[in-house]
Parts: C-alpha cells; structure tokens; sequence
C-alpha cells in the first residue's frame, strides 16, 4: 500500500530513503490518478524491495508540484540520492511501468 506522509520537507524526504522513491503526484478529482492508485499497488507489492511509493496530493502541496514543474497528473517521478532521473505522465499500465522502473533502479 504506498503511504500517504506527513513529513517536515520533501526534500529531507528522499534523501533520508535508502531505496529511490518513486513520487506519484496527483489529485483526488483527477479520474486517471484514481486509475494509477491500482497500478501503482501492483508496482509496489513487485518492487518494494526495490523502490518506495509515495503519494504527494497537489492540492495539498502545490509548492512541491511547482517546484517539480508538474503540469500534468498523474505524473511519476523517480528519485535516486534525491535528484529526479526519471518522469512519466499520464497512466502507465503496471507491466510497462514495472519494466521501465527495473531499467532504472
């Protein structure tokens, strides 16, 4: 189940992760970001030794989505020692996702 947070900075956030964190930004109203919530626990239960799934709400944090130029949701991005390597918007189906996050991690 990926873990919705309270943390004190985002930033403190992926640095303090062992493992890279793939961020899934998105809002409640966003109907494709419902959609992405079931993938995203597929992806989780397969890499959760590999990769840790976090939920930012827009809403919630707009600085954060600004400060990651977030102009579309669902939008993925994937952090490695807290720097951005890769983004993916839209809906990705769990299998393509799964591979193109093994390439990565």
């Amino acid at each position: 189940m990926a873990v919705k947070k309270q943390f004190d900075s985002f930033q403190e956030l992926l640095s303090g992760s062992d493992l890279p964190v793939l961020v899934d930004f998105y809002a409640t109203w966003c109907g494709p970001c419902q959609m992405m919530a079931g993938i995203l626990e597929q992806v989780n239960a397969q890499m959760k030794h590999q990769v840790k799934v976090i939920k930012i709400d827009t809403d919630k944090y707009p600085q954060i989505a600004t400060e990651h130029q977030i102009h579309a949701l669902p939008t993925l991005v994937l952090f490695k020692q807290g720097q951005p390597v890769e983004r993916i918007e839209g809906v990705v189906p769990a299998d393509k996702l799964i591979q193109r996050l093994q390439a990565l991690v």
